[in-house]
């Protein structure tokens, strides 16, 4: 009997790369993967808590997929991710019609489960945060035809910033094997994967498992050595980790692009304590210094937010101060939602609802000011650009610069996973708009 299943994913890039790790596992049990919900025999929601927003917007789908599962008993409806470790067992009393909770580190049992559900009609609950996760199983080919790739080379956090769910639904740090992860990439890379994404909660605390004694600069520089692939990214970092050896690496290995994710939540060294970050403005702002030392281009995103417990308004002004300081490519920001479980949560002095939102506005309106001239810098310079498929307007291709900004362009030869030499002729909030350069047809990279 043919089985079918549907998987939907929100969140963060870990998430996808859980995402893709069950649907091989799935394929190797004997599903298929279907892209209409309407003909699943098995739906996952794969979800985030690290929002108020996140979450709604999962019991949202969650509500719309049990109306499909009470005309389709038969249906196995299952719930993955932060949410379900999380709520664990009191998603069931909310939600009966739920066949299977899944918790970030069992997705490796996931075959027995559904075993026991569809031969003993049983309901499961695995949140387990105790168990080794067990490596990822691959499906030959599953990947073909992608152009980028992920692997999580470690799991949890224990930093406990005062506002931050992960390590209760993440659990505490893991790391794995440097041989490992190696194994993967090399998987990746026969596959076609031109670009690596390194994932994990935070990646420079990296350790390798089995006293290997590999950090995670020299876990960079293995990877960089691998043939066929041209492109090493990695996220997310936390700013008190980030060394002076894993800064060098930005000079030393040219396939690690000149682009991170540094969140630095809030420019007030007041907030920054409550917030139980573990480093100052000041010491931030050197960071920063370091990397654009290394090239002045370098490109920094980062995550901010509004209206923590306690924030006057001459801290909001001082994390305004330190973005026009500071110039990031792009922010993503926020305004403060308390998590449950969360030192924050207790905290009195509860800003307003309308206060955090007006900070906000101002905040992005300010933002985005500095995003359009950050990437109008970008007109008339020559970038390379990995291909990685259609635009979303269909006419153009799109890929992105070695710094991570989105290039759309036209061209009637298609060339994904090609690097080819664009010229950027025009420069928007969130992409670039260039031209491809004729006469390089030889030279491309596949």
């Amino acid at each position: 009997m043919i089985r079918r299943f549907y998987i939907v994913t929100m969140g963060c890039q870990m998430n996808e790369y859980d995402s893709d790790n069950l649907s091989q596992l799935l394929i190797n049990s004997g599903f298929i993967s279907t892209d209409n919900h309407e003909n699943a025999d098995l739906i996952m929601i794969n979800t985030c808590t690290v929002r108020a927003k996140a979450q709604q917007k999962a019991f949202s789908l969650l509500g719309r997929m049990i109306s499909l599962k009470k005309r389709r008993p038969d249906l196995i409806l299952g719930l993955m991710g932060c949410i379900a470790q999380q709520e664990s067992m009191g998603l069931l009393k909310k939600f009966p019609e739920l066949d299977l909770i899944l918790g970030t580190r069992e997705i490796g049992r996931v075959p027995q489960l559904l075993d026991r559900i569809m031969n003993k009609n049983e309901k499961i609950v695995a949140t387990d945060l105790s168990i080794k996760r067990i490596s990822p199983v691959r499906h030959d080919g599953y990947f073909k035809g992608r152009v980028k790739g992920y692997i999580s080379i470690m799991e949890g956090c224990n930093n406990f910033c005062s506002y931050c769910i992960v390590p209760y639904v993440r659990g505490r740090e893991v790391s794995r094997s440097s041989k490992e992860i190696i194994k993967e990439a090399r998987s990746l890379v026969s596959q076609g994967i031109k670009e690596i994404t390194l994932l994990g909660q935070n990646v420079n605390s990296y350790s390798s498992a089995e006293r290997e004694d590999v950090n995670f600069p020299m876990l960079l520089r293995m990877l960089s050595s691998l043939d066929g692939l041209i492109r090493i990214r990695f996220t997310t970092s936390h700013p008190k980790d980030l060394s002076d050896d894993l800064i060098s690496c930005f000079k030393e290995l040219s396939d690690l692009c000149p682009h991170i994710h540094l969140p630095f939540q809030s420019g007030s060294d007041r907030i920054l304590k409550m917030m139980n970050r573990g480093y100052t403005r000041e010491q931030y702002i050197d960071l920063i210094t370091k990397l654009r030392n290394i090239r002045p281009d370098f490109a920094i995103t980062s995550d901010v937010i509004v209206g923590f417990p306690g924030e006057s308004e001459n801290d909001f002004q001082m994390t305004l101060d330190l973005i026009k300081k500071i110039e990031f490519d792009n922010l993503f920001s926020f305004k403060y939602s308390d998590r449950k479980g969360t030192l924050s949560e207790k905290m009195d002095r509860k800003i307003d609802e309308d206060e955090k939102s007006s900070r906000l506005l101002i905040l992005q309106s300010i933002q985005k000011g500095i995003t359009l001239k950050r990437n109008k810098n970008y007109i008339g310079q020559v970038e390379e650009v990995l291909v990685e498929g259609d635009s979303k307007k269909g006419d153009q291709l799109t890929g992105r610069t070695i710094t991570n900004k989105i290039v759309n362009f036209y061209c009637n030869i298609k060339m994904i996973g090609s690097l080819v030499k664009v010229i950027i002729k025009r420069a928007f909030i969130n992409s670039l708009q260039g031209t491809f350069i004729k006469g390089q047809q030889d030279t491309i990279l596949t």
